[in-house]
């Protein structure tokens, strides 16, 4: 081999060798604000070979059963279940709740898995429904005979 392919080949291999070591160290730097979406039935199940362990961050998402919310009447903590299609999660929350939160309503939770189907959760968002329309296009789609507006709830 040439002196000069022996150069390329020496370039090469270290721009190779930089890049890698690059994404290793944005990889490992990420690890920390990864968070996993799992369903109450992988969580509880593990099912596909998914099974987060305790003190794991993650996203949990489902529905809310209805009945299950439990208010804490002297400060703001919350527990309610979670279920997908199969067993439920009990989800522990401290603080102010979306305006959108309803038992039967989805949600998304970001927390800890504290036991095998309990979640502290950091925080709670709400799912909106997808049909929903602002009030003003409802207005103009009043006027399309084929188009029929969805309901806002107002």
């Amino acid at each position: 081999m040439n002196p000069r392919r022996k150069q390329r080949l020496l370039v090469v291999s270290l721009v190779g060798a930089l890049v890698m070591g690059a994404v290793g160290l944005m990889l490992f730097a990420l690890t920390d604000s990864i968070d996993l979406f799992y369903t109450p039935t992988q969580i509880v199940d593990g099912r596909e070979g998914v099974k987060p362990q305790v003190g794991q961050r993650l996203r949990i998402g489902g529905m809310v059963v209805p009945g299950s919310v439990n208010r804490d009447s002297e400060s703001l903590a919350v527990s309610f279940d979670l279920v997908d299609t199969g067993p439920a999660i009990t989800v522990r929350y401290q603080g102010i709740l979306p305006d959108l939160f309803r038992e039967g309503q989805g949600i998304v939770a970001t927390g800890t898995l504290l036991a095998g189907n309990v979640i502290e959760a950091h925080e709670v968002l709400a799912k909106h429904d997808e049909e929903y329309m602002p009030p003003e296009l409802a207005e103009q789609m009043k006027g399309i005979k084929h188009v029929k507006p969805a309901n806002n709830g107002g």
